[in-house]
């Protein structure tokens, strides 16, 4: 079935781009969330007028993006763990608690930007970076400080 996807979807296209995809994932996923128009004739002369919106909405977002990415640089965020023998955290550091951090900070944004691999398990100082848009990335300093655990 081919669309055009009006938002951007990770591993799939980004808007205003005509895909092809499974009818079930086009009718289950795409469609229902309004991620996605079916690509008729008069939906495709649509897509054409807004590809200038769209394109204005995109420069915006960026322009956005890298004013938060201006902002971010050079801020360090510290967490404080639990810690067991040879700085080993119980438990690890994870997205979401450097987005907590963050908001603690005042920068608030969701916890799916920041690009952490694995979770931190060990206690120092991290570069991670935060994707603030699809061109647009920055990277921030998370210490990792260890407590005593009490016995």
């Amino acid at each position: 079935m081919k669309v055009i996807l009006r938002e951007d979807v990770y591993n799939l296209g980004d808007s205003g781009e005509l895909v092809t995809v499974k009818d079930g994932y086009a009718r289950n996923y795409l469609l229902p969330r309004n991620l996605a128009m079916l690509a008729s004739d008069a939906n495709m002369r649509q897509l054409e007028h807004e590809k200038a919106v769209i394109s204005v909405r995109q420069a915006k977002m960026k322009s956005v993006a890298e004013e938060a990415g201006k902002k971010l640089a050079g801020v360090t965020v510290t967490v404080t763990r639990k810690v067991g023998e040879q700085d080993k955290l119980f438990g690890s550091v994870t997205a979401l608690d450097i987005a907590e951090a963050l908001a603690a900070l005042g920068h608030k944004f969701d916890r799916r930007l920041i690009h952490l691999p694995e979770p931190i398990r060990t206690v120092g100082t991290f570069e991670v970076e935060l994707k603030l848009h699809r061109e647009v990335q920055t990277k921030v300093s998370v210490i990792v400080q260890g407590e005593a655990a009490s016995a």
